[in-house]
């Protein structure tokens, strides 16, 4: 192929949104885990690591770091980090933090920038950002949320060390909002829930990638994805007590229908339509199958009023082909009428696309525009 056929093809093939970073699925390094923050300057900052065959997850872990400086319109790489995965990006204090773990199933870290994403602390031991070194922590992602005096952020750890989501516990992991972050003395952590395989009429694979939330009631809870292969996906609501110390689960009431619910989300309160909204790759009629998990090709709005009942309100990306396109793990924030969302994306390139639905080649940008009177369901 001559180059000018190499610049129309790369040019038909740009995903929607705007593209943050792009790994081709030859170098064997896929995009997973996005982050989103906007910094006191207005300046939005992202973040992404890397897993796949060529990427040394289980042994040191990276990710990368971009800044824009024009609203999401241009992004410019600004870091590199070493050691850290599953990660989620956010501001606490004017200032920029990444809390996440090492390595695939690695111990949990959190580092702190000063100058907006270029340089960053180093977790090398408890009074520097070294929160748990017992290893096996599994996390993504998920919301830092603020409530009662204390940052709240969900985990779970694998154990006995051995498979994929069966042995994944659910915890919960808390510090005071004055503390110094990097201090693991500072932090408390619930017990750990294993979930059980008995469980939601049998078809329960795992719990994992939970969101701290704060109910109607007041309460704190956590509500995880769950793994399951009827296409009626669901997610677990598990209770924490006051100081976050016990967590406890009822199977009998505490599975709910969640489009969308066998892929990670990010669940946030809106106080001005006191609604609770996400992004969540649902599964849409026409591609409902067994396995939902492995579906990905359709990115939904959806909202609730009470965390129980969860209505579809708009398609935000959608492409037929389920094998190598997905929208996924999406982290947001609200700006005002507006949603600001990253994506990790599977879709065409000029190099013939991603290597599957699950193994992104693209981390793209969204701007949701006026998110609260969008209802156009499927």
């Amino acid at each position: 192929m001559n180059l000018v056929l190499l610049l129309i093809a790369a040019t038909l093939a740009q995903p929607p949104g705007v593209v943050i970073d792009h790994s081709p699925a030859a170098s064997g390094l896929y995009i997973g885990s996005p982050g989103l923050a906007v910094l006191p300057s207005g300046d939005y900052v992202a973040s992404h690591d890397f897993f796949g065959p060529k990427s040394n997850e289980f042994q040191s872990a990276r990710s990368v770091v971009f800044r824009s400086a024009d609203r999401g319109q241009t992004w410019e790489r600004i870091a590199q980090i070493q050691g850290a995965f599953w990660s989620s990006l956010f501001l606490h204090r004017g200032r920029l933090y990444l809390l996440g773990t090492d390595r695939h199933h690695g111990n949990l870290v959190i580092r702190r920038s000063e100058d907006g994403g270029v340089t960053w602390t180093s977790p090398k031991d408890r009074t520097t950002g070294l929160l748990r070194d017992t290893g096996e922590c599994h996390c993504a992602p998920v919301p830092v949320l603020e409530h009662d005096g204390r940052l709240w952020r969900a985990f779970e750890w694998r154990n006995p060390p051995i498979a994929w989501g069966t042995n994944y516990r659910s915890g919960m992991l808390s510090v005071p909002v004055d503390a110094d972050l990097l201090d693991a003395g500072n932090w408390t952590v619930s017990n750990f829930l294993l979930s059980d395989r008995a469980w939601n009429g049998g078809d329960m694979g795992a719990w994992l990638e939970g969101n701290a939330v704060v109910a109607p009631d007041g309460t704190l809870v956590n509500l995880l994805r769950v793994q399951t292969k009827s296409p009626r996906e669901k997610v677990a609501i598990v209770r924490l007590s006051a100081n976050g110390q016990v967590a406890a689960f009822d199977p009998s009431h505490d599975f709910i229908d969640f489009p969308g619910g066998a892929k990670k989300f990010t669940i946030r309160f809106d106080p001005a339509t006191k609604k609770y909204w996400t992004l969540a790759s649902i599964v849409s009629e026409k591609h409902r199958a067994a396995n939902p998990g492995g579906i990905r090709n359709t990115l939904a709005l959806t909202c609730s009023d009470d965390l129980r009942h969860w209505e579809v309100r708009s398609v935000i990306l959608y492409d037929a082909d389920v094998a190598k396109h997905g929208f996924q793990y999406v982290d947001w924030l609200f700006e005002g009428q507006d949603l600001i969302a990253v994506c990790r994306t599977a879709f065409d390139d000029a190099t013939g696309g991603a290597h599957n639905n699950h193994d992104a080649n693209y981390l793209t940008f969204h701007r949701i525009r006026n998110f609260r009177d969008l209802k156009d369901a499927l």
